[in-house]
């Protein structure tokens, strides 16, 4: 049974106050995949990619996406007009998600006094092709005194019509598109890969040979975002190419791999 949404926003209010539980155990044994979910390749309302557990494994190390655990990215840039701090830590815990065993990503957003504004809970996994999944975050959004505030665009796969999607491809490829979520009205975020030897320069370093892709949403027509990715880092900065002015920015900082 799948819950409603008033039951979403109750894991998002446990996450606020620090009490998700993640568990770990043996991985599934698994199978290879047969297909990848295309955006273009089908409708909002005929998307319903065939998902089996064994398939799937709580283990992603994907090149251009890796989430060993323990490690930690650290990105300085601005949102709102406001400077702001974004930590991302893969925890040592898993969790399961419509059956399918996940990591866990810990994903906190600090205005610059250090007040924390975003706490999310991001679940993903890798399918034996080596394709990354997302299968769900549970995201708080927090006033200045540490309150929640908001918690939309919470979901998780199998609930509430919820669907996942693909996060990174196994092997990137010019032109190919998907969705990376699909739950109506609330995350339907989709990607497409625009270049494979893109430069970009951020404070963890300069790069002439990353990973850009391009993403956008129905639900925000007029935003576009461009994230760059170096293969055995991950993502390395993301910049609001089209939408509200003055345009967010998010550049990594440091990486610790573990």
């Amino acid at each position: 049974m799948g819950r409603t949404k008033a039951g979403l926003a109750g894991i998002a209010a446990a996450i606020a106050l620090g009490t998700v539980a993640c568990t770990s155990g043996n991985e599934p044994t698994a199978t290879p995949t047969t297909s990848l979910p295309t955006k273009s390749a089908v409708s909002p309302s005929g998307y319903h990619p065939a998902i089996d557990p064994a398939n799937f494994q709580a283990v992603v190390d994907n090149g251009w996406f890796p989430l060993k655990p323990g490690a930690k990215w650290i990105y300085q840039g601005s949102k709102d007009g406001e400077p702001v701090k974004e930590v991302y830590v893969v925890t040592r815990g898993t969790q399961k998600v419509d059956g399918v065993p996940c990591v866990v990503v810990h994903d906190q957003l600090f205005q610059a006094n250090g007040s924390l504004v975003e706490d999310t809970f991001d679940f993903y996994t890798q399918d034996r092709d080596g394709n990354v999944w997302y299968f769900g975050e549970m995201t708080v959004a927090l006033d200045d005194k540490g309150i929640m505030t908001d918690t939309s665009g919470s979901w998780l796969a199998g609930q509430d019509g919820a669907l996942p999607g693909i996060f990174m491809e196994a092997n990137p490829t010019v032109g190919h598109s998907f969705r990376q979520e699909y739950y109506p009205g609330q995350a339907e975020d989709q990607f497409q890969v625009l270049d494979l030897s893109a430069p970009v320069s951020a404070p963890f370093g300069s790069f002439n040979d990353t990973l850009l892709t391009q993403e956008t949403t129905p639900l925000e027509p007029g935003i576009v975002d461009h994230k760059n990715y170096v293969k055995g880092v991950g993502e390395v900065a993301e910049l609001q190419v089209k939408g509200p002015q003055p345009p967010e920015e998010l550049k990594l900082v440091s990486y610790t791999p573990d």
